[in-house]
């Protein structure tokens, strides 16, 4: 009864149930949607514009909370009892099938000073139309020695697969795993790291206030 309900509520948008399955199957295994990423994000975005309702009514049954950026077009998932936004729950969010999936120590890091490069960009009007802000590898290079005292994987594939971890959390884009391994290559932050890192996280960052817990793979205070 309750699939021939929502298949005929579906029906309305010229939607099918495998459709909407569909939908719900990307955002539980990924935990964000962003329409600029791919064509394919772009028809499952335009998809959920049209049974946002429906979406929104099932996760929260599940208790995952939906947040849904209008301006810069991307989705992102919130699971039980996390805060909305700050980086805690990033250490707990979406990716690898898992709503509750770690974050490492070296990819809190780079989240965090992502977050300052983005804000300082947006302070000097380097924000493109869609919300995304470019950066070189060599200032993001700089930044991360700068403000952590940490330094890039000098192995090519961690490197490779610390920022192919950010680019499934829609975090970045970048063309080519080339661009990654020398100061030449840029990348784009994706505006949805706001969401990653609140502004209270920005400012112990840049006053020297954060530091990376090695056992907990945790954000905190430095109160040393």
């Amino acid at each position: 009864m309750l699939s021939e309900a929502l298949r005929d509520r579906l029906a309305r948008e010229n939607i099918s149930l495998e459709e909407f399955q569909e939908l719900l199957i990307r955002l539980m295994n990924y935990g964000v949607l962003s329409r600029q990423e791919s064509q394919t994000e772009q028809q499952l975005y335009d998809r959920y514009l049209r049974s946002t309702e429906w979406v929104d009514e099932y996760l929260s049954l599940l208790g995952i909370r939906v947040h849904h950026d209008r301006r810069f077009e991307y989705i992102r998932l919130y699971p039980p009892s996390s805060r909305i936004p700050g980086m805690d729950e990033a250490g707990d969010n979406a990716f690898s099938g898992s709503l509750r999936a770690r974050l490492t120590q070296n990819e809190v890091a780079l989240i965090l000073v992502l977050r300052s490069q983005y804000d300082k960009a947006l302070r000097e009007g380097k924000v493109d139309e869609h919300g995304y802000v470019a950066e070189s590898m060599e200032s993001i290079s700089i930044a991360l020695k700068n403000l952590l005292g940490r330094t890039l994987p000098d192995k090519i594939m961690e490197r490779r697969r610390l920022f192919q971890r950010l680019r499934q959390l829609r975090l970045v884009q970048y063309n080519q795993d080339e661009a990654l391994e020398s100061g030449e290559g840029w990348l784009r932050i994706h505006p949805m790291i706001v969401s990653f890192v609140d502004d209270e996280a920005l400012l112990a960052l840049e006053q020297g206030g954060v530091a990376i817990n090695e056992e907990s793979n945790e954000v905190g205070e430095d109160v040393s």
